[in-house]
């Protein structure tokens, strides 16, 4: 094998998953292994802040549910708002979002895992801090949809 297609082949894998590849050309054989870079985020501690908030009325909650909707969190893991700490929030509140925008990233078990909106509308809530853990199902944006 020639030293320019080693390195082309070394190209071609910086960006995809694989992280392996073994290849037999005229009775040479290559393996190229690398391991998986993923940026790492300083993680906040934890720190648990009470919350305080008004109990309405069932009636008058449900009417004000179906004015927004609530994208929850489809994994376990660490919220991070932003693809890396010196970068900008992918959104405020009072930012406008399309149907399929990234929102933020959970980082589960070392995978950043991009949450999209399911909506058009605007970002009313973001309910969790950055680099605090969230759970499967817990919501985490509250988005007022297009009209």
């Amino acid at each position: 094998m020639e030293l320019d297609e080693i390195r082309n082949l070394i190209e071609l894998l910086q960006h995809t998953d694989i992280t392996e590849l073994q290849i037999e050309k005229e009775g040479s054989k290559l393996k190229i292994k690398r391991e998986k870079y993923f940026p790492s985020f300083e993680a906040a501690p934890s720190v648990v802040k009470p919350v305080v908030e008004e109990i309405k009325p069932l009636k008058e909650s449900a009417v004000e549910e179906q004015k927004y909707a609530t994208i929850t969190s489809p994994i376990v893991g660490i919220f991070h708002r932003a693809p890396s700490p010196e970068a900008p929030p992918f959104v405020e509140v009072g930012s406008s979002v399309k149907k399929g925008q990234v929102l933020c990233i959970i980082e589960a078990m070392k995978l950043m895992n991009e949450i999209e909106s399911d909506t058009d509308g605007t970002v009313l809530q973001i309910l969790i801090e950055n680099g605090h853990s969230v759970e499967y199902g817990q919501p985490l944006f509250r988005i007022e949809p297009a009209s």
